[in-house]
């Protein structure tokens, strides 16, 4: 078998991809979760907080997780500290996130998966972009964030 070289990490740029990934709140663990995945698994780990005014900042020590994010060979894990007024129950942990850039498509799929489930955010904008959540009709959580362009 011949050797193979590892590509080193790229950030996508291609605007029309969609991208799927697992979404899972650690409920106030996501730093030491995320941090543990990565001695593990290696690749490259972003981890962010919020700001004063709700926008993204590299996360310090002692900072809730907002938003972080595990990448390495094409596999993407996606984590939070969660919310605090919105604990997680136990099998609600964990969901899959849908990103991309394309607002008419992203909504046509929230829509669709919000088509008998029970929608938790509808799609509201945020400092980042626009996010929303639902848990579909089989019980599966969703998140599904468009990027700002």
């Amino acid at each position: 078998m011949p050797p193979t070289t590892q590509q080193p990490v790229q950030r996508r740029a291609d605007l029309t991809k969609i991208y799927l990934a697992p979404y899972i709140n650690f409920q106030g663990k996501a730093r030491e979760a995320m941090e543990h995945y990565h001695k593990v698994l290696g690749g490259k780990l972003e981890m962010f907080a919020a700001d004063e005014h709700g926008q993204p900042r590299p996360a310090g020590q002692g900072d809730r997780i907002m938003y972080a994010q595990l990448e390495l060979d094409g596999v993407v894990i996606v984590a939070s500290d969660g919310h605090p007024k919105y604990p997680a129950k136990v099998g609600e942990h964990i969901g899959l996130q849908i990103r991309g850039r394309d607002r008419a498509h992203l909504s046509a799929i929230f829509d669709g998966l919000a088509d008998g489930g029970q929608v938790k955010l509808p799609l509201t904008d945020q400092p980042w972009g626009t996010a929303g959540w639902l848990t579909d009709r089989f019980g599966i959580n969703w998140n599904i964030d468009i990027e700002k362009s």
